[in-house]
């Protein structure tokens, strides 16, 4: 369409994508993902589904969807989820209905997933946003895991165990932020989403 001054108008269409923020057990992911999601960034949470209990403070539907083993596998067996794995001997699982129905009323999706789960969803979304958080350092990592109080110290040491060889899968994400400070961490989190809405690969001229 042009203008009478001969300026031609041009009409753009933003084509939503997922974020995809993954890291080890203890990094601060969770918190992360809540202030991030609290900016109001027309930006909404992928709830994963799990066979673990909940814990302190945690309800249904909020922070996950809580079931048991055999609903999980049924869930399984119908091919409701983009991706599954075992993690820590609990299974969790994105449901691939909720992710493409809010991608496609034009609304980005922010999934907290391992790596083993951010890895299936790429042959999936494989022009999504992925993110890797990392600890400062493994000792702080352990500080923090300690300050949960609800883990023995055999499992402590297997979760770190577990966070070395998914540390060793960071090099596959676009992103490495360190989560030093929380407020730090969230504004570079800010920063990425911007960035990335701004690519001209997601938008259709």
């Amino acid at each position: 369409m042009w203008s009478e001054s001969g300026a031609r108008f041009m009409t753009a269409t933003y084509h939503p994508t997922i974020f995809i923020i993954s890291g080890p057990s203890g990094v601060g992911k969770s918190t992360l993902a809540k202030k991030l999601l609290a900016k109001g960034k027309n930006l909404v949470f992928s709830i994963s589904v799990t066979t673990r209990k909940p814990r302190g403070g945690e309800e249904n539907g909020r922070e996950y969807h809580f079931v048991t083993q055999k609903r999980f596998e049924q869930m399984v067996d119908k091919k409701v989820f983009a991706e599954y794995a075992t993690v820590h001997g609990e299974l969790y699982g994105t449901r691939r209905d909720y992710v493409e129905k809010e991608l496609s009323s034009g609304v980005d999706v922010l999934l907290d997933i391992d790596v083993q789960g951010a890895a299936k969803i790429k042959t999936i979304f494989p022009h999504g946003v992925y993110i890797f958080i990392l600890p400062p350092s493994l000792d702080e990592l352990k500080r923090r895991l300690l300050k949960r109080e609800r883990h023995l110290d055999q499992d402590i040491e297997e979760r770190l165990r577990v966070a070395k060889k998914e540390i060793d899968h960071a090099r596959n994400y676009d992103y490495l932020v360190v989560n030093d400070k929380i407020a730090a961490c969230v504004r570079q989190l800010e920063a990425i989403v911007t960035a990335e809405r701004c690519r001209k690969e997601r938008w259709r001229l």
